[in-house]
């Protein structure tokens, strides 16, 4: 057993190095810490749950108010477990409401640092909980998409809804609210952050894809589908959902239809790179 088996492997953002010189030169270095306290005791409770169910963890990421924990199970874990370790992270929260009390009622520390503790921690909260992708509201609303749509449409529409929700939430505090530099980084960063995950968005789709032809995915139910003889795989895949089984039907001219495993679509993709023929012909050569 390594140092890595109970504690994750911690990565520190460009832009929280450059909190931290703006802390040191701006006095409010104590302020930062605390923050970043609360950011690391955050990410812990994901990193935590995640062990539990035994996930590959790569490392956690900290950035000002939020983190994020690097796996490699996205979309081939049980939901349930997805939401557990998803919301493990806001439900420490009230652990450090409870030590602040604690700490308060005992006067082991000084107030200042009390009260400022309890605004950020309150404020780290409620901006996780932003529907915006990777923070855990955008997660938890991929989550929630991703069992009525295709996983491809759900992580396309996830980033599709944090970008515009960043775009309106810097406009509102450009002309609407008194400008906050730090605000303002955050949400830019966030934007920066999803578009730069909607260029790889393919490649997730991928990695999903590849997990599933490895018989890496969590499967509990089937769900079929009926394909046009012309019809590419890429575009078949496209349709795919999580935690689901698809044998495909393909419909010939003359309403015949034959069926072909979704295992054999992946081996033919990924193993004979099969990108441009039409699920007809591959079918009949089977």
């Amino acid at each position: 057993m390594t140092l890595r088996n109970f504690f994750p492997v911690i990565h520190i953002h460009p832009i929280l190095l450059i909190f931290i010189i703006v802390s040191f030169l701006t006095g409010t270095f104590i302020e930062l810490m605390v923050i970043l306290g609360i950011v690391l005791f955050h990410e812990l409770g994901h990193f935590t749950m995640a062990k539990i169910f035994k996930w590959r963890i790569r490392g956690i990421m900290l950035w000002v108010f939020g983190g994020v924990m690097d796996t490699d199970e996205n979309g081939t874990k049980p939901l349930f477990e997805e939401i557990l370790v998803t919301i493990a992270g806001p439900f420490q929260h009230l652990f450090i409401y409870m030590l602040l009390l604690f700490l308060s009622v005992n006067s082991t520390v000084p107030s200042s640092i009390i009260e400022l503790a309890f605004f950020y921690n309150s404020a780290i909260l409620l901006f996780n909980l932003l529907p915006i992708w990777p923070l855990d509201g955008g997660k938890l609303i991929f989550q929630i998409l991703s069992t009525l749509l295709p996983y491809r449409k759900a992580y396309d529409y996830v980033i599709i809804f944090s970008i515009c929700t960043c775009i309106v939430f810097l406009i509102v505090q450009l002309i609407f609210m008194p400008f906050t530099l730090s605000a303002f980084i955050l949400f830019l960063f966030l934007l920066m952050e999803n578009r730069s995950d909607w260029k790889q968005r393919y490649y997730v789709f991928i990695r999903f894809l590849l997990r599933r032809y490895h018989g890496e995915t969590y499967i509990k139910g089937v769900r079929p589908m009926e394909v046009s003889h012309d019809s590419f795989l890429m575009d078949i895949f496209s349709n795919f959902h999580r935690e689901k089984r698809h044998p495909i039907y393909v419909t010939f001219p003359g309403d015949i239809r034959e069926s072909i495993d979704e295992m054999d679509c992946l081996h033919s993709y990924f193993h004979e790179r099969n990108y441009s023929k039409p699920i007809g012909e591959i079918t009949s050569n089977l």
